[in-house]
């Protein structure tokens, strides 16, 4: 436990000295995205790259993997510019067609995050997948937050604690996040609650439209920071949504805008967070919200419902590798544990 609150602590300071001798540390890796500075070596002038920035284009993979209309609302570029710019990005990201053997080479730098509870972790394959999104769904005081207040610690830890070594990003929507609940898991689990708060950048969001320009800021944090991300949680992705778009008239643009910031958020875990981290999100009702949109976003869906006291109940129900299963797990000082049957 010490060896982990002083990587956390030496992680904040910025020393690094010991990194590739220790085996918790992860190994120096090819980063999995190029700077959209890059692009200058392929042609694109400056300026054109400022403006891409400014619009939250931080990476050629990000420019690759969007629409050309996109591109030509930012003031400034031309169809043949954006034309020029999008074939850059391309070559820059080397997206297209590779072998299977090729894939299964790259998903070997991913990893698993655990949630602090094995029986929870064996549940979803050995913890919550990195470069996906994961969302939590169930009714109100089910343990939504409590798990993700867990995972913004976990995720600080060395690998062999079940960690990532890496910062965290926390997008509060409904004012939940709680620094006191952080400092007394950090503890719990013998690390430095002063450091596991110093690598949790958190930011409180009023409005959907806030949402999207958050996510914005981040993958531009993500970047521009020296030290790796580990993990994004959006608590909870319908919150803002339901507030601002009231009734079924307004359902069809909510899915829309939805769909937006649901794409914004594909895209950071699969481009900017490989070898990072996954990303949580959470519905507050009884039953998952959001339609297909959501549904087709999330990798994995687990539903959460209370048990006994502490205890809560956690079941995969939609997954493409995972088999339907349930759990017990229970909430306690130091995050989440194992629950008793």
């Amino acid at each position: 436990m010490a060896a982990a609150a002083e990587q956390i602590k030496s992680r904040t300071t910025g020393a690094r000295a010991d990194a590739e001798a220790d085996e918790d540390v992860f190994m120096e890796e090819e980063l999995p995205y190029s700077a959209i500075d890059q692009l200058q070596n392929k042609g694109i002038n400056a300026a054109d790259l400022k403006k891409l920035k400014d619009a939250g284009y931080h990476t050629s993979q990000s420019v690759a993997y969007s629409m050309k209309k996109d591109l030509l609302n930012i003031k400034g570029l031309s169809d043949q510019k954006v034309d020029k710019i999008m074939e850059a990005a391309r070559k820059s990201s080397q997206s297209g067609f590779i072998t299977c053997t090729q894939l299964v080479e790259r998903m070997k730098s991913r990893f698993r995050l655990s949630s602090g509870a094995s029986k929870l972790d064996q549940m979803l394959g050995g913890g919550f997948e990195s470069c996906s999104v994961t969302e939590l769904a169930g009714e109100f005081r089910c343990g939504k937050t409590q798990l993700c207040h867990s995972l913004a610690v976990m995720a600080q830890l060395p690998p062999n604690m079940g960690g990532a070594n890496g910062k965290v990003v926390y997008i509060d929507t409904e004012n939940s996040f709680r620094p006191e609940r952080i400092q007394q898991i950090a503890e719990g689990r013998g690390v430095s609650a002063e450091a596991a708060m110093e690598n949790i950048i958190v930011a409180r969001c009023h409005t959907s439209e806030e949402l999207g320009q958050l996510l914005v800021e981040a993958a531009s944090l993500m970047i521009s920071d020296d030290d790796r991300f580990a993990l994004i949680i959006v608590d909870s992705i319908m919150g803002r949504f339901r507030v601002d778009y009231a009734g079924r008239g307004e359902l069809s643009e909510r899915q829309q805008k939805l769909g937006v910031v649901l794409n914004k958020l594909k895209k950071m875990s699969e481009v900017m967070a490989d070898p990072g981290g996954g990303c949580a999100f959470m519905p507050s009702l009884p039953k998952p919200i959001g339609g297909h949109i959501l549904a087709h976003a999330s990798s994995t869906r687990v539903m959460l419902r209370k048990g006994r006291g502490e205890q809560r109940i956690a079941k995969v129900f939609d997954s493409p590798s995972l088999p339907e299963s349930e759990c017990i797990f229970e909430i306690f000082g130091g995050g989440v544990r194992n629950g008793s049957d």
